[in-house]
């Protein structure tokens, strides 16, 4: 940890010497792996490192992810102590079953444990929870959002479950050891959750995302609207507003690259007009402003899925329906012809 610590703090200087303004830093956001379990000691003079080179704004949003059975007193005090003021926790369900399932190194009681524990400092807290998971019912499911509701949180991330290639979860399903709720099923349990949760005070800012008045995402919402941000460590990407840029992915030859003071980058795509006009089509139908009509160069389509339901006008601009939220992606291959 100590070694990628310092090659970490040695990226940051370079890029701090380097860089051709300062602008205040809006946001924070500590995520990947886990980072909830870097070490107190390591973590404030990483902070330190960042307010030493950067200009922080007063009122920036810094976010830490933390995952349930990784915190101690000592981790809470050292978040307070940098001016952590938003915690992101990787819930996902609370039936112990699944969770193993998942290979997640967690349990419910740990989850309910880590609430307890940090909401008495922390404010701003979301969680994410995974719908779709095979081994949760509907009925769970309903049951475990009215249980959330009732938790010291302000925001709430629900996502699809995602099977990907060559993980337990894909190998289960392939040998039909797994099956997976009907589509209908969850089409129907996404609308429940939207209204569920608008119920309680949690205003739907974006196709995944639910937040209390005052508490969405700043730093979330910078990628969907393509601000420039910058990422630091083994496969951090980064945004420059025209191309993307990855970090290696390898942390022996990230070190040995930061210690030989060497570039890190090793992904750069310079992204065409096409891309740009895909990328913005797809963040802006995940968000309930929608995209401008304008933007659109079939509108035939457009009308088509007007008449079907899941397209509805917004003054100059289409967004999606409740019932075209559930169907993103089908509604995005059509529009963009893919």
């Amino acid at each position: 940890m100590e070694r990628y610590h310092k090659a970490l703090v040695t990226e940051i200087e370079q890029f701090a010497r380097e860089r051709t303004h300062n602008t205040p830093l809006k946001t924070i956001h500590m995520g990947g792996g886990t980072p909830s379990t870097y070490p107190p000691t390591l973590l404030l003079d990483m902070y330190g490192i960042l307010k030493k080179n950067f200009i922080i704004d007063p009122q920036a949003e810094l976010a830490l992810e933390v995952n349930p059975g990784t915190v101690s007193d000592a981790t809470i005090a050292a978040w307070r102590a940098v001016g952590i003021n938003r915690l992101s926790i990787g819930v996902q369900a609370v039936n112990d079953r699944v969770l193993q399932s998942l290979n997640r190194h967690q349990t419910a009681a740990q989850v309910f444990g880590l609430l307890d524990k940090v909401a008495p400092f922390f404010d701003n807290i979301s969680i994410d929870l995974i719908l779709g998971l095979p081994g949760i019912s509907a009925t769970e499911w309903r049951a475990l959002l009215e249980t959330v509701v009732q938790w010291s949180i302000k925001h709430i991330s629900i996502y699809f479950l995602t099977i990907h290639e060559d993980t337990p979860l894909y190998v289960k399903v392939q040998a039909n050891q797994i099956t997976l709720p009907p589509d209908e099923e969850m089409v129907t349990l996404y609308e429940y959750t939207c209204d569920l949760l608008a119920q309680h005070g949690f205003e739907q800012y974006e196709l995944s995302n639910f937040a209390k008045p005052g508490y969405a995402s700043r730093h979330n919402s910078a990628y969907w609207d393509r601000v420039p941000y910058k990422g630091f460590g083994i496969g951090a990407c980064s945004f420059d507003g025209a191309a993307r840029f990855q970090n290696d992915k390898n942390i022996v030859r990230y070190m040995e690259l930061c210690e030989r003071q060497e570039p890190v980058v090793k992904f750069c795509e310079q992204l065409t007009e096409k891309q740009i006009w895909l990328e913005q089509l797809m963040l802006s139908l995940r968000r309930p402003q929608g995209i401008s009509v304008e933007m659109i160069n079939n509108l035939a389509t457009v009308e088509r899925l007007i008449d079907n339901g899941y397209l509805e006008y917004h003054g100059t601009h289409v967004r999606l329906t409740r019932r075209g939220l559930a169907v993103e992606n089908e509604i995005l291959a059509q529009l963009a012809h893919i």
